[in-house]
């Protein structure tokens, strides 16, 4: 299961049914969970915690040390969950003191080739990101949310749950729960109904998030103006009030 060209350090902890393919190296502090499978030519560095039945693709580098300037070899860590799959040449880093000192990436995710996820990233469950999609440092990204290919996220950016960004997107400001934005800036292009609509949404749930949307993007109001007009709304249906909290949560402000 541990190919012998494999160079694992002393301090490392492996669970039971792990493959390790040739020529990858597993640094101190590195610890890898049941059934997890990790190609060839793939690097781990720690302090780093790799959960259960992941899958990490050749040239892959997990929990190397972050590119910001200001970290200075602090001890942070990367924490990824369980049945992720990391494709080729993805990167990984850790955190930084300057945040809480960790990188988290949750359970069920998909990170496609040549994506990155810089330091003290937040990156939910089941999220999707596409070729080359890049996270700066401290963004932090909803559950079920999807990266379009070649997108770039700022820094400090967040991107709610369920929301979709369109491939090539450069996103400067935070992007609601279950909203779409492409371009450059990003823009909102409406709800991400196809995407609602594959996850079970029922009709009256997508209504009110259509009639959110309108409220917030269409009617010409501020931005407190549509949040308390939303009022009702959210305290009928729990969907809307996930669109509400998201947007009363964001430190840089919206995409408008």
């Amino acid at each position: 299961m541990i190919h012998s060209t494999v160079q694992i350090d002393p301090s490392a902890r492996i669970a039971d049914k792990v493959t390790i393919g040739p020529f990858s190296v597993i640094g101190p502090d590195v610890e890898i969970g049941e059934g997890t499978w990790i190609g060839p030519h793939v690097v781990v560095n720690g302090p780093t915690t790799i959960g259960r039945y992941n899958k990490i693709f050749q040239f892959a580098s997990v929990g190397e040390a972050c590119q910001d300037l200001k970290y200075k070899g602090e001890p942070t860590r990367l924490i990824i969950g369980d049945h992720n799959t990391i494709r080729e040449f993805a990167t990984l880093h850790r955190g930084t003191i300057q945040d809480s000192g960790e990188t988290r990436v949750g359970s069920h995710c998909l990170v496609m080739a040549y994506a990155h996820i810089a330091h003290d990233v937040v990156v939910g469950d089941s999220v999707i990101m596409a070729n080359n999609a890049q996270l700066a440092g401290h963004v932090h990204v909803g559950d079920h949310a999807i990266i379009g290919g070649n997108c770039g996220v700022h820094q400090f950016v967040s991107i709610g749950a369920h929301a979709f960004l369109g491939a090539g997107s450069t996103v400067l400001k935070d992007v609601p729960a279950f909203v779409t934005v492409q371009g450059y800036p990003a823009t909102p292009h409406g709800m991400n109904v196809e995407g609602l609509r594959r996850r079970g949404f029922q009709k009256p749930a997508m209504t009110a998030l259509r009639r959110a949307y309108k409220i917030v993007y269409r009617e010409g109001k501020t931005v407190r103006e549509a949040l308390d007009e939303l009022a009702p709304l959210a305290e009928e249906h729990p969907e809307v009030r996930v669109f509400v909290d998201s947007i009363e949560g964001s430190k840089r402000g919206i995409v408008r």
